[in-house]
C-alpha cells in the first residue's frame, strides 16, 4: 500500500494470493515510483534499495551486537515519519478485511479492499 504522508491518502494498493514477502509483493505489483520520490519502508523491505534507489528503511542489529547511537536515532526518526502510514493501516484494520482471515470469494477481495481504501480517502477529504 502506498500512502501519501501529507494528506494520509491511499494512492495505490497491492495484494497477492496467500502469504507473500513484502519485497516480493512490491516487485510483482507493477508499482513504479518516480526516482525522486522518497520511499519510507519498514524492516520487511530490506532489499528495496536495489529496486528503488531513494528508499529509506531502519537499521537492523547484527547478531551479538547492538545498534550505535546514530543508527538508533535514525530508526527513531524514520519511525516518527512512518507512524502516519501505520495509522492508516490501523484504520483499515477496523474493517477486519486485513486483520483476520478472508473467508469470502478470492476474486472479490480486490474489489472490497479497493472500496475500503476509497472510503478512507473520502473520509480524509471530508474532515481535513
Amino acid at each position: 500500500m502506498v500512502v501519501e504522508l501529507g494528506s494520509e491518502r491511499i494512492i495505490c494498493t497491492a495484494y497477492g494470493l496467500g502469504r507473500r514477502h513484502d519485497v516480493h509483493l512490491y516487485k510483482h505489483s507493477r508499482v513504479h515510483l518516480q526516482p525522486e520520490t522518497q520511499l519510507l519502508a519498514d524492516s520487511g523491505y530490506q532489499g528495496i534499495g536495489k529496486i528503488h534507489a531513494n528508499s529509506r528503511h531502519p537499521y537492523k542489529r547484527k547478531r551479538g551486537q547492538s545498534l550505535t547511537k546514530p543508527e538508533q536515532d535514525w530508526n527513531r526518526h524514520l519511525a516518527s515519519q512512518r507512524i502516519l502510514c501505520e495509522r492508516v493501516i490501523g484504520r483499515l484494520k477496523v474493517f477486519r478485511i486485513l486483520s483476520e482471515r478472508y473467508r469470502n470469494r478470492r476474486r472479490r477481495f480486490c474489489l472490497r479492499f479497493t472500496l475500503i481504501a476509497a472510503l478512507h480517502n473520502f473520509e480524509r477529504e471530508l474532515f481535513f
